[in-house]
């Protein structure tokens, strides 16, 4: 049974637990990310995240290092339009942890050498990422899908952004905006949210400020075309659209196109891409939803002679299912594959609580994974086409590498 804790505490705690378990997991999630990042301070909320993961508490250990030497795991991670600590232990460590990781996001103790260090780690995150068409071709897509909205902007942030900022510029981000984000601590495994809240009633945080203003336009409908890679003898193509948003139900017709599609050998896409005419090894389909819509992608790496007939295939399916609608047994295989992979994900508490933090947008809605399992399961075949149809009418495909210019 999912748990919500009352609201005069100073962050929500929400989660599930199991006696079975021997390890909890801690989330503390923040509606704070790389969209909220500073005009000419881009990556700013990213090196943040580091940061606060790496900062000596008391003059000491970082909360990494903290939760490592107990046997633990330690992650955060920055996303468009959120943040997550996510730290997993025993659970006889839990309570000592809940505090460690509340100091480490409240109060950091950042120096200027934590600063150059974690400044210097992201700079080489950059540069490798930048190496990586596959990786370069995501964050393309993101900017011409949500063009001229934060949205769009690379959750790392650029180069040239991360050497102009000082620590002074960090520590104001911090206090004046990521403070004064909705938080929820997430918990899931062998600890119930119960006790953990116990550890969270005297810990004080700043008052939650305003919202998000950002106008998002409506998207673009132009003529695809098949795009070409540079010449390298192998691209990677990312192409979709726009999707709904988290508090959209439509949402879930995405997703059951992204598994009609997806990289399963059931799919109708992995049956002609690469069954019949064994055009890619892998690819990659999803749905992700945000505040204001989503984006829903299949991302792909293609010899550069087969990279235009990749791209028409997944074209020709989509207008196909959009003018016809999926098949039934097909409709059926894709939704039991999308409630199987929403219940492994339950049966993972790492996973389970990043589930919790999106579902239940930071403790403000109900949700349970019977609830996730029946929105999957109502999901009509109309739905799914129209939710093709949509994608094919806005459909935006981005290459990488870039063709050489003449």
């Amino acid at each position: 049974m999912l748990l919500t804790m009352c609201s005069d505490l100073p962050v929500v705690v929400i989660g599930e637990s199991d006696g079975r378990w021997r390890t909890s997991t801690l989330s503390l999630a923040v509606d704070f990310g790389s969209r909220d990042d500073p005009s000419g301070q881009g990556g700013v909320a990213h090196l943040l995240e580091h940061l606060l993961m790496s900062a000596p508490l008391d003059g000491g250990r970082s909360l990494s290092e903290h939760v490592e030497r107990l046997g633990g795991q330690a992650n955060a991670i920055t996303g468009l339009d959120w943040m997550i600590f996510q730290v997993q232990v025993l659970n006889a460590h839990v309570l000592e942890v809940v505090g460690l990781l509340t100091q480490a996001v409240r109060d950091p103790q950042l120096d200027e050498r934590v600063f150059d260090t974690e400044r210097q780690a992201v700079l080489q995150e950059l540069a490798a990422a930048a190496a990586d068409p596959s990786d370069t071709v995501q964050d393309a897509f993101l900017a011409a899908v949500f063009s001229g909205h934060p949205l769009g902007r690379p959750v790392g942030g650029t180069v040239e952004n991360i050497r102009d900022l000082r620590l002074p510029d960090v520590l104001a981000v911090h206090r004046e905006v990521l403070l004064r984000r909705r938080m929820a601590l997430v918990c899931t495994g062998g600890t119930a949210p119960t006790e953990v809240a116990k550890h969270v009633v005297g810990t004080t945080w700043a008052s939650v400020g305003a919202s998000r203003t950002e106008t998002l336009d409506e998207p673009a409908t132009g003529l695809w075309r098949p795009q070409e890679g540079g010449s390298d003898g192998f691209s990677w193509f990312a192409t979709g659209s726009r999707a709904p948003s988290m508090s959209d139900p439509r949402r879930h017709a995405y997703t059951i196109l992204a598994h009609l599609l997806g990289p399963s050998p059931s799919s109708l896409l992995y049956r002609r891409l690469r069954g019949r005419e064994g055009l890619v090894y892998a690819f990659y389909t999803g749905a992700r939803s945000y505040t204001e819509a989503g984006v829903w992608k299949i991302l792909a790496g293609v010899e550069d002679r087969n990279l235009a007939r990749a791209q028409e295939i997944v074209r020709e399916l989509l207008l196909e299912i959009a003018q016809h609608g999926p098949d039934p047994e097909d409709l059926a295989v894709a939704q039991q594959q999308a409630v199987m992979e929403l219940v492994i994900d339950a049966e993972r508490p790492w996973d389970h609580a990043l589930t919790l933090r999106r579902e239940t947008e930071l403790g403000t809605r109900p949700w349970s994974v019977e609830d996730g399992i029946l929105s999957l399961k109502r999901v009509t075949a109309e739905e799914v086409r129209l939710a093709a149809t949509t994608i094919a009418e806005h459909q935006i495909t981005v290459v990488r590498p870039e063709p050489e210019q003449a």
